[in-house]
């Protein structure tokens, strides 16, 4: 008996590849124009319609027993464990994703604008010489200078991550599905992790534009954009580790009369801290790495010296830069890596 859940994600997943499928066939038959494509109600339309035709094609194509890339990978592993087991080249849904796999990989050519011709063009080709001949040749009067932005970054990002630590623990207990039961605790489950994910996929990038006009250009304003993504992405990687603690413990504690906070306290706690602990190094070592890019868009740190001097063209001052933000990255990803190793 397969479970009407199964059945959805096939249909939706063997709907968008059909839906993929027909809009490369209509923009290959018509060849719309940009003014066309900016019609979203009647594309919008065309693409739902599609997913749905494509819906139904699969469910047709498995009850006449052709297995398509949906089914086989939604299928229930009870189910699958039954199945006779083919190469991938013999089964129609091996074809499926094959067919899938190569009309993205085609609209994403034609996408991307990719040309070997300007990749290999003489002009560019001499501007990346230039580049890259006053990269490593660094100028290491700026030295000094350099080394003392890369320190503002490092605690740019240590203060995020220490600052983020706090609201990311509280919120991690409220964004696990096993703890919120009940109508009021999903409610508040579903709208919480609504925001989080809202908030992490804007890129730290933005937030920083956003606190740049908020509380104007410089460290202060990165360290709010970085603090504010390490919260959004803790809880999540936070959340999915209590989601996965061990039941046996949790049943002790509230048979013993604990309520909810005292079977956090004393049954969940004590399970996921280490990689609590491990996460927040790691959130840590993006950070560093992140610090650099937000300055670009005046987050203060690294990142501003960098823009200012690519902006001049003066590339040996740049390769300076790059060797200095590639020793700290390997060095902190060298300590990140010791650390997580020795919590483990």
């Amino acid at each position: 008996m397969k479970s009407k859940s199964h059945i959805f994600r096939r249909s939706i997943l063997d709907g968008v590849s059909f839906a993929l499928f027909v809009a490369v066939v209509l923009s290959l038959i018509f060849n719309p124009s940009d003014e066309d494509l900016m019609n979203l109600p009647l594309v919008a339309s065309i693409f739902v319609g599609a997913i749905f035709v494509g819906g139904i094609i699969s469910h047709f194509l498995n009850k006449a027993g052709y297995k398509t890339f949906g089914e086989n990978l939604f299928e229930p592993a009870y189910i699958k464990a039954r199945a006779e087991a083919k190469p991938w080249y013999k089964a129609f849904w091996g074809w499926h994703l094959f067919l899938t796999i190569v009309v993205l990989f085609v609209v994403s050519i034609f996408k991307t604008k990719f040309s070997m011709y300007e990749l290999l063009d003489q002009d560019g080709f001499e501007g990346a010489k230039r580049l890259f001949k006053g990269i490593f040749s660094p100028n290491w009067n700026v030295l000094p200078t350099a080394i003392l932005n890369i320190i503002e970054t490092i605690f740019m990002a240590f203060l995020a991550t220490f600052l983020a630590i706090p609201f990311a623990f509280v919120l991690s207990f409220m964004a696990a599905k096993n703890i919120m039961k009940g109508p009021f605790s999903y409610s508040v489950y579903i709208v919480l992790r609504t925001v989080m994910n809202v908030t992490r996929s804007i890129e730290a990038l933005v937030w920083a534009i956003i606190f740049s006009v908020w509380v104007g250009i410089g460290p202060f304003a990165g360290m709010l954009a970085l603090m504010i993504h390490s919260i959004s992405s803790l809880t999540k990687q936070y959340s999915e580790m209590v989601e996965t603690v061990y039941e046996g413990p949790i049943e002790g504690v509230q048979s013993c009369g604990a309520n909810k906070l005292q079977t956090i306290w004393f049954a969940i706690v004590p399970q996921v801290i280490l990689p609590y602990i491990s996460f927040t190094v790691y959130r840590w070592d993006i950070n560093v790495r992140m610090a650099t890019i937000i300055g670009l868009v005046g987050g203060g740190g690294i990142g501003t010296m960098l823009i200012k001097y690519q902006g001049q063209a003066m590339w040996p001052e740049v390769g300076t830069i790059i060797v200095v933000i590639a020793a700290v990255v390997w060095l902190m990803d060298q300590a990140s890596a010791y650390i997580r190793e020795a919590l483990k």
